[in-house]
């Protein structure tokens, strides 16, 4: 019996949660056929078994986080291990069962579901379980049930996947960042009919970092590393959470608005892989197209800087000392000031306003193929 624990996802992972089982208890699987699939730092993944074998045991459920190096799945790799990807019983002995009793997956316990974990911390606060509904898998009381109940918050649901992963970085952004943030707005009066806004402001960016290199840079607290390419992390507002996938090499993209918006295809049909999201130089929050004029921002380490591009509209300003009503894109952009300054983020600004500001780019700058 080979017992298979959850490997090593990559990027300083500790942990991934449970989504679903593609094999049962006593399934015949043969080598890199899909075992399960998890979901962690936003990206769904499939996990194929190691070797062949039958399953003994599956030691998870679908709604479990479990941490790297937790046993998943018990392997008989012996004698009677099939080859041939059969699933299900066929014409054999069936082996013997181990004298040890083994987990069944998905079978509910006879009392209340609530991991051994959760009953410790029941016990510790004086909470009867008996009285709680869990929000769980299956009804199963989670710690987050025991925790509400000793501090008045009821009918809640513990944060899952896409939220628990954008909570835990909020507050990783909130605890070590030093966050500022400039604003501004960039006159477009001069833009063609119906140009989208998305390909300028990559645009823009890409411009901007070449005329101040110090936002499109990387900071662990002590070693600063600036980039000769530009990354460009999009945030997109699902349902589920945000995410922020990457358009990679901004400044060589063919066609920016096809690009990004295969890219927000792939969120909402969550087929992104694990690589899309990571390893962006610098954020573009296009908020404006919901609602807002500036906002503070959040800026997610490693990254320094993100650009957020508020609601278009128009509004009546100063031109050649007389009124006129332009066309207005507001600008913020929020940096962390422990690497980088006030002048450095206001040059960066003034460039990235100054490249919207140009009436027109040619289709080759633009990235529109």
């Amino acid at each position: 019996m080979t017992t298979f624990r959850l490997p090593d996802l990559g990027e300083g992972l500790m942990e991934a949660e449970i989504v679903a089982w593609q094999v049962s208890v006593g399934d015949h699987v043969t080598t890199d056929q899909p075992l399960l699939t998890v979901e962690t730092d936003k990206a769904v993944v499939e996990i194929p078994a190691p070797y062949a074998g039958t399953v003994r045991a599956l030691l998870a459920d679908p709604g479990e986080v479990v941490a790297t190096g937790a046993p998943l799945v018990e392997i008989d790799t012996g004698k009677g291990a099939d080859t041939g990807a059969i699933v299900g019983d066929f014409a054999a002995p069936e082996p013997a069962r181990p004298t040890a009793p083994v987990r069944v997956a998905h079978k509910a316990p006879a009392r209340v579901a609530a991991a051994p974990a959760v009953r410790r911390l029941a016990e510790e606060q004086g909470v009867d379980l008996a009285a709680l509904k869990g929000s769980g898998p299956g009804g199963a009381i989670t710690s987050a049930d025991v925790r509400a109940a000793t501090s008045g918050l009821s009918g809640g649901a513990e944060l899952r996947g896409v939220r628990r992963a954008m909570a835990r970085a909020m507050a990783a952004a909130h605890r070590c960042v030093v966050p500022a943030t400039v604003t501004d707005r960039a006159d477009i009066h001069g833009w063609p009919p119906g140009e989208p806004p998305t390909p300028r402001l990559v645009h823009a960016i890409v411009a901007a970092c070449r005329a101040e290199p110090a936002l499109n840079a990387w900071f662990d607290g002590t070693r600063r590393q600036l980039h000769d390419h530009v990354d460009l992390a999009v945030a997109v507002d699902t349902p589920d959470g945000l995410f922020a996938p990457v358009l990679r090499g901004a400044e060589a993209a063919e066609n920016v608005a096809a690009e990004v918006a295969s890219l927000r295809r792939a969120v909402e049909a969550r087929t992104l892989a694990p690589e899309d999201l990571r390893g962006g130089t610098i954020t573009l929050s296009n908020f404006g197209m919901i609602a807002g004029e500036h906002a503070a921002l959040v800026v997610t380490p490693p990254q320094v800087a993100i650009v957020g591009a508020g609601r278009i509209a128009e509004a009546v300003v100063a031109v050649g000392g007389a009124p006129a009503v332009r066309r207005l894109l507001p600008l913020s952009l929020t940096f962390d000031h422990r690497a980088v300054t006030g002048g450095e983020a206001a040059r960066f600004l003034a460039a990235l306003r100054a490249d919207l500001e140009r009436p027109a780019i040619s289709g080759k700058e633009a990235g529109d193929g």
